[in-house]
This record gives C-alpha cells, structure tokens and sequence, in this order.
C-alpha cells in the first residue's frame, strides 16, 4: 500500500498524494476536493481563524462542527453555491447503524454547528431524504442544517430539504445566540425555518414546494421557539416568499413551543418582503398546538407587499407601527456584533 503523503504544492499549501485528503494549509486554509471528505477538513483544524474551502462536486457526507473549531470559515472555490454541494439523507425517524435508536430532528441533520464565529459562503447544504421513499418512517423531519453558537453567519447559501431544512437554534435553552443570514436561498414544505435562536434573514428567498396531498395548509414557513426572556426572534427583512404551490396552499408561520420548554413565546417579524401568492392572505398564520393560540405570540409585520400580504382581515395580520419597527432592524436583534456578510 501507497504511504499517504503530503507534498508541497504550487501555491505554497500543501496538497495531498495518493489517499490522503488534498488539503492546503498555506495561510490557515484547508482546500477539499471531490473525493475529499469535508468532515476530515473540519477535523484538522487545530485553532480559531481557519478557512476551508470547497471545491465543485457534491460532498455525500455528514459534516459537524464542534464548538471548540471557534472563528471557522467554510466557504465554496466559487460564487455559485450550486457547485458545492453537501448532501446527505437520514430523517428524524431514521434507524442508527447502531441499533441505539433513530436519530431524532436535530440529529437527522447534514451539516450541525456549535461553534461561534462560524462563517459559510457560497455553498449548498441539503437533505435529500424523502417521505415517498420511506412510507414505514412516521419521522419525517430532516434537517440540512442544524445551527447553535453565538455569531454565526451564511451569506449565498441553499439550504434544501423538505420538513425542518434549518433547524436555527441556541447552545442552551437561557442562551440568546444570534445567527444572520444574507442572500440565502432556503426552501422545504412544514415549519422549515425553525427554532429559538436570535436570526436575522436579510434579503433572503423562502420557497415552499409543490406538495401532492389533499390537505390544507400543505405547510408553514417559519416555526419560531423564541425563549419569552428573549426579545428577540426570527426577523425577515427585504426578503421574498415565492411557491411551487397553489394559491393559498401554505401559511406564513405557526408558534412552536416545544414540550422541553413549554414557557417559549415564539417571536417573528416579518417586514419590508414581497410575499407570493403561495401564502394564504386571509388567514396567514396558525397552531401548531391549540394550546398555544399564535394570537398569544409576537407575530408582527411591516410593510409587506406582494398578493399574499394584502390584508383583508386585520386582526388576523398584526402590524408593527413605525416607532415598533424602529426595535426590529438587523442592528438592534444582533446588538455588538456586526458580520462581515
């Protein structure tokens, strides 16, 4: 067998031989390339500030980022975030390997984080595990990516998967981490913006996709956990909501307050977005639980237009004033931090 090498490359990096991953560490940066493992790279690092980027192809693997790989940047080798591709298909109700169980929503996801400081660009992050494909599994949720750590941000990056594609969550249920996304693309059908962190969406696009079932609402878009102490939640800014739907076929959100934190008062605004017709005008929002009416919620709006905006029955479409939306602006939920995105 082949000794696995490194050798010095062109640009000054270091570059891989025979089996071992390509890996460039000139200037702290770690190159992956297709047969490469995106995990692997995630490993080597050894300290806060590193870069990794991806080169095209599709990366078939699980990639987590622990907590102590603080200040990473992940990043794809081009501007197209449909070049760098990390795919994966396990679901809520997937069996482990192990025979230890199914590895629930959070676990279910391709890409996880922890660490604060993270930075991703230009890449796609996806689950392609389908319902079609696995009637015996009553699990569905599967996550692309499951987000916690202080400061994280993602700038030009397609999050895709059906039920729960970003699972936007803290590192502890007192923890208010804030996350920014800018110019993302993030598409599924059921509650597939998610969670309790403090994240702002700025010019982001939302989809809802064509689903074949004789229900209504196929699904919701935003399913906020916000802790009640936070003032902060989910915040959509200059964003658009299009659908592969009907008309009216989803609705904007639905409050989750899970069973582990049944003291959560689930906050989201939404201002200054084009709205499709996919959306249902009249009754925009709804319950996850009955116990949890949404009217009981921070659900705000400011200022949206589109047809799936219009309001008709103003009780059910709260609106923020203008001296309240002057508190709901990406510089007030993420306070002393300013992402370079």
């Amino acid at each position: 067998m082949r000794r696995r090498t490194l050798l010095t490359g062109i640009a000054g990096g270091l570059v891989a031989a025979g089996t071992t991953p390509a890996f460039a560490h000139a200037r702290r940066v770690l190159h992956v390339r297709p047969g490469d493992s995106v995990q692997a790279a995630v490993d080597a690092v050894d300290g806060p500030g590193w870069t990794i980027v991806v080169h095209p192809g599709t990366y078939r693997e699980v990639v987590k980022v622990p907590a102590d790989k603080a200040e990473l940047t992940l990043r794809g080798a081009t501007r197209d975030p449909r070049d760098a591709v990390i795919v994966y298909d396990n679901a809520n109700g997937t069996p482990k390997p192990d025979g230890s169980g199914t590895y629930g929503t959070a676990g279910s996801a391709t890409f996880t984080s922890a660490a604060p400081g993270l930075t991703v660009r230009d890449l796609t992050l996806a689950n392609d595990w389908l319902r079609a494909d696995h009637p015996d599994i009553t699990g569905t949720q599967a996550v692309a990516a499951y987000v916690t750590g202080d400061r994280s941000s993602f700038e030009n990056v397609r999050f895709l998967a059906h039920q729960d594609t970003l699972f936007a969550d803290t590192s502890a249920l007192d923890a208010f981490d804030r996350q920014y996304y800018r110019r993302c693309h993030i598409e599924g059908d059921v509650d597939f913006v998610f969670g309790r962190a403090t994240a702002v969406f700025e010019q982001c696009h939302f989809h809802t996709l064509r689903r074949d079932v004789d229900f209504t609402p196929k699904g919701m878009v935003f399913a906020p956990s916000t802790a009640r102490a936070n003032p902060h939640g989910i915040l959509a800014v200059r964003c658009r909501i299009t659908s592969g739907a009907e008309d009216a076929a989803y609705k904007l959100a639905r409050p989750w307050v899970p069973s582990y934190e049944t003291t959560a008062r689930p906050s989201l605004v939404v201002r200054e977005t084009r709205i499709g017709p996919g959306i249902d005008a009249v009754t925009p929002y709804t319950n996850m639980r009955d116990a949890h009416p949404w009217q009981t919620m921070r659900f705000r709006e400011y200022r949206n237009t589109g047809p799936g905006a219009v309001i008709t029955v103003p009780d059910n479409r709260p609106q923020l004033t203008a001296a309240e939306a002057a508190s709901h602006t990406k510089e007030a939920y993420l306070g002393d931090w300013r992402p370079c995105a």
